[in-house]
């Protein structure tokens, strides 16, 4: 398979490490619909991999201030590649996120389906999610929404980095995305060109407290933190609007045969690499 991947950021790069040689990484920014279309037609792709957009930094509390920028690079820019891959007919996916939900769904569980209505409050989940209303009415086009990205390598983006260098933090209840299996899971998505959203987060929930209580043991016996509540983010000036925190479950992949570790089993496998990797630096 060739796969074509846009955005040269975190996922992008990994994407490009995991797949080899199946995969060309383009490095330019991209700004049209006829540059989308002059890179599909050069490479002639089986896929195209989004992985471009805009999460801010140091954290999402940029896009509240820079909105149009958010808007640019996580709803203009993904609808005009969704067009060139349409008039190229070429198979789509795009890299969502979970975090357009807050808290408990309206079901009795409190679990997110793919088909809920979304409910987001910050500019960076309501400028994703726009995206997912239009791209989600396209054929074609899959969007895979990830959480709380979980990564084998320290970097800025990986949970474990961000809650281990907080002196605060709070302890919620989430689901979440281990990098490598959604890797794989993003690739067998576009063997079998999956249409329509797809939540890749691993089944089961875990909480900070216990990502934590694993990296002192594997990594860290000296680190330390204080808890906090989710309230006082906002009321001590942490944050400047509440922060997403859900419960999703994944049917899509699974009616595809699609199939991603449970988090009580990836967690310790994903730290122990992460510890290793660490530790050799």
């Amino acid at each position: 398979m060739k796969i074509l991947i846009l955005g040269n950021g975190y996922l992008g790069n990994r994407a490009k490490e995991t797949w080899g040689d199946e995969a060309i990484l383009i490095t330019d920014r991209i700004v049209s619909i006829e540059q989308v279309i002059s890179l599909v037609q050069t490479h002639q792709p089986d896929a195209v991999f989004n992985a471009a957009g805009v999460t801010g930094k140091p954290n999402v509390d940029w896009c509240e201030d820079h909105q149009m920028e958010t808007i640019q690079g996580n709803t203009v820019l993904p609808i005009m590649i969704a067009q060139a891959c349409t008039q190229t007919n070429t198979y789509l996916l795009h890299l969502g996120t979970g975090c357009v939900f807050y808290g408990r769904s309206p079901h009795e569980d409190g679990v997110w389906n793919e088909a809920d209505a979304a409910n987001p409050v910050a500019v960076y989940s309501r400028a994703k999610y726009a995206a997912d209303l239009v791209l989600s009415t396209m054929p074609n086009i899959g969007i895979a929404r990830l959480r709380m990205p979980i990564d084998v390598r320290s970097c800025p983006q990986n949970l474990i980095d961000k809650i281990t260098t907080y002196p605060k933090v709070i302890d919620v209840e989430n689901s979440v995305t281990v990098v490598p299996d959604l890797l794989d899971a993003c690739y067998q998505l576009m063997q079998k060109k999956g249409a329509g959203i797809f939540h890749c987060t691993n089944p089961g929930t875990i909480r900070h407290k216990q990502i934590i209580a694993l990296y002192e043991e594997l990594v860290d016996p000296t680190h330390t933190n204080e808890w906090i509540t989710e309230e006082d983010l906002v009321t001590q000036g942490l944050a400047k609007k509440k922060r997403s925190n859900n419960v999703m479950r994944s049917t899509h992949l699974e009616e595809l045969g699609i199939h991603m570790r449970p988090i009580d089993v990836a967690i310790r496998d994903v730290i122990e690499k992460y510890a290793r990797q660490v530790k050799s630096v």
